[in-house]
């Protein structure tokens, strides 16, 4: 077969270019983060034209990430499938030799080393928002992490949401993908969807709406529901919310790390993340499922309202103990 030569900073940037049409933007970024580190050791080894790609180096590349990243299985499976999906693209271009993909190898990983446990628990949840509800009330970090916590949604549902697409007669907010106009959401089509709303997140929306939500609209024309003076917020804005509330000191506890505030790295509207309590919007999401599933909401219900299967749901998500299950069973043996 001929190859044709291709350098690893232009074979990067068209497989990105190619992969806009199927993956999600969030996807796309991953792909490019992962693969940079890539590309960075290309220039390192002097690899100019990837035709000369061998499987023995793409070994050496995998021990070399390793190291450099300081990578768990996880993560160093995630950073390993990336490169397959990126040389099974160059086979297809004629860059690389045929089936080199299969000589991309990645560390075999369990169920349960596939899942991270983190999580914002409902205690967590309840303080956090609690705080926000009486010292933040219907401002835009009180109306964002409730709006997390209550409808399970990802951080890049929540950014996506129009005014328009909260209906307080029916007490309900639509998910929608509109990447021609820089909202995507994850599962595209697939994530559209409705979800209701309790008495009380409409009365708070209603309030936001109405007394606080700047009167903006975002770069497409479009009225943003979670807003700045400068328009929609950002998906790290709403990101830094989280890290910065989920900090025991941001909402009165004391510090379970024996840290003086005041000289805590973690004391920073920037630094938030820092802090060992402090969670991600995803950890939300998972302790909002594991709520709902403790609550005795339906599987098939926490499934479509959270928009993800329940195989997922049950290897990713649900993180109920043995004995909570069992006890949730016991309620169904009066109708054997």
């Amino acid at each position: 077969m001929s190859l044709e030569p291709i350098e690893p900073e232009a074979a990067l940037e068209l497989f990105l270019k190619d992969k806009e049409a199927e993956l999600a933007d969030a996807s796309i970024k991953g792909h490019d983060y992962r693969l940079r580190h890539f590309v960075r050791w290309c220039h390192e080894q002097g690899i100019e034209n990837l035709n000369t790609l061998t499987g023995r180096q793409l070994h050496e590349y995998r021990l070399w990430r390793r190291d450099d990243g300081d990578l768990n299985k996880v993560s160093e499976k995630t950073q390993m499938d990336s490169l397959r999906s990126f040389v099974r693209w160059l086979e297809a271009v004629d860059g690389v030799e045929q089936d080199l993909s299969e000589k991309v190898l990645s560390p075999t990983i369990t169920a349960d080393e596939n899942s991270r446990d983190v999580m914002l628990d409902s205690d967590h949840a309840s303080s956090v928002l609690s705080h926000l509800e009486k010292y933040e009330y219907a401002g835009p970090q009180h109306v964002a992490l409730t709006l997390m916590w209550h409808t399970m949604m990802r951080v890049g549902g929540v950014h996506a949401m129009d005014v328009d697409d909260y209906n307080a007669d029916e007490q309900y907010v639509k998910v929608r993908h509109r990447p021609d106009t820089d909202t995507p959401i994850k599962n595209k089509g697939d994530g559209e969807r409705l979800v209701a709303l309790s008495d009380d997140i409409c009365e708070l929306l209603n309030d936001w709406i109405t007394n606080k939500r700047p009167d903006v609209t975002d770069d497409h024309g479009r009225e943003p529901l979670l807003a700045s003076r400068e328009g929609r917020l950002q998906k790290t804005t709403l990101r830094m919310y989280v890290y910065r509330w989920t900090r025991p000191c941001s909402y009165g506890d004391e510090c379970p790390h024996d840290r003086d505030p005041d000289d805590c790295e973690a004391n920073t509207r920037d630094a938030a993340s820092k802090c060992p309590s402090s969670v991600s919007p995803h950890a939300i999401r998972r302790g909002s499922i594991t709520h709902s599933l403790n609550s005795d909401m339906p599987d098939k219900v926490v499934s479509d309202r959270a928009n993800v299967s329940p195989k997922v749901i049950e290897q990713h998500y649900d993180r109920r103990t043995e004995q909570e299950r069992m006890e949730q069973r016991r309620d169904y043996l009066d109708n054997l």
